[in-house]
């Protein structure tokens, strides 16, 4: 008689999950910004450190590198610890939202907007 009530049961399963993938997914946009990732170039020299959204937050330069004569090698180097930890940022961001996919029992490679 109700022969379609269990897809209807289903489909508020569905939007349960949904609810929940969307909550889960908004507190670690939150806590994106908490996490800090490290990137470094020049063996340790330059180290810039961003939040896992690719915030930049800080710089730390090791002072043997002012040499005035070497201004384009240390702009080089900033540029390449900055990108590294935007890099480091992204794969960050990418390995949490893995987690939270799996654990939500979806596909682990599934591209979610973030």
């Amino acid at each position: 008689m109700f022969k379609g009530l269990g897809q209807m049961g289903d489909m508020a399963k569905m939007m349960k999950s949904a609810q929940e993938l969307q909550t889960k997914m908004t507190q670690l946009q939150e806590d994106m910004h908490a996490m800090i990732v490290t990137g470094e170039s020049g063996a340790g020299l330059v180290k810039a450190s961003c939040s896992a959204k690719g915030e930049l937050k800080s710089l730390d330069i090791d002072p043997s590198i002012f040499n005035p004569d070497e201004k384009e090698v240390v702009e080089d180097l900033i540029l390449a610890a900055i990108k590294d930890a935007q890099s480091r940022a992204q794969d960050r961001q990418q390995e949490e939202m893995n987690k939270l996919t799996e654990a939500m029992g979806l596909p682990k490679d599934l591209k979610l907007p973030f």
